[in-house]
């Protein structure tokens, strides 16, 4: 996935001559705190909440503002990982995006970023979740991947935490299947330590007994 595959067409970039309260309008329908600002093609910067709050005339055109401009972006064909650091490092909610000529092709939302990531981690599909901590040496997704298609499961993502000043790193898999008690005695019977594990039906899911000592309080 790249930059310009993200970009949200019905967002309309910020000129010179629209006021601030046409501006904060825009802000507030699209739930945003910053715009791009662009003359023609040419980007200008990106334009924040911050930046208007002090006018008292909302029929101030931005041009005439005293304005502290910043201009985070990136290019069209910049991996996702790219416009993730750029978001992350300028805690901004839109990232424009340019060609190689610097000119202006639109914007990403962190809502379009969220709902890429939904995708990317297969939320929406029905599985189990197993994380394993395991040696920073011993990251072999390959052998993760034979033991959850041992019992007839294929892993749908996975992501990987890394803990800083230590060797050992956090193995996050999600499984096509709900009832993962086969694949746990697998990774345990392979030492593999497993650090949590969600939506499981096997015997050391102790939900139910839990929600009967619920409904049999609730009935004192």
């Amino acid at each position: 996935m790249i930059a310009i595959e993200l970009i949200a067409d019905m967002i309309q970039p910020v000129h010179t001559s629209d006021t601030i309260q046409k501006v904060l309008d825009r802000m507030i329908e699209f739930r945003v705190r910053h715009l791009p600002i662009v003359n023609e093609e040419q980007f200008l910067g990106l334009i924040s909440e911050d930046d208007l709050a002090t006018e008292p005339d909302m029929q101030t055109p931005v041009g005439a503002l005293a304005l502290s401009l910043v201009n985070p972006y990136v290019l069209e064909d910049q991996h996702i990982y790219d416009v993730i650091r750029v978001f992350y490092e300028r805690q901004l909610t839109v990232v424009p995006v340019l060609d190689a000529r610097s000119n202006y092709l639109g914007l990403i939302t962190i809502n379009a970023l969220t709902e890429y990531f939904a995708r990317l981690t297969s939320v929406e599909q029905p599985g189990g979740i197993i994380v394993l901590e395991i040696n920073n040496k011993n990251n072999s997704l390959a052998h993760m991947a034979q033991i959850v298609e041992s019992d007839n499961a294929q892993i749908l993502s996975s992501y990987v935490y890394t803990h800083p000043d230590s060797t050992r790193m956090e193995v996050t898999l999600k499984v096509n299947k709900q009832e993962i008690s086969n694949i746990i005695a697998t990774f345990l019977r392979y030492e593999y330590d497993i650090k949590a594990t969600f939506n499981h039906t096997g015997d050391n899911d102790n939900s139910r007994d839990r929600y009967d000592s619920l409904m049999n309080y609730l009935n004192l």
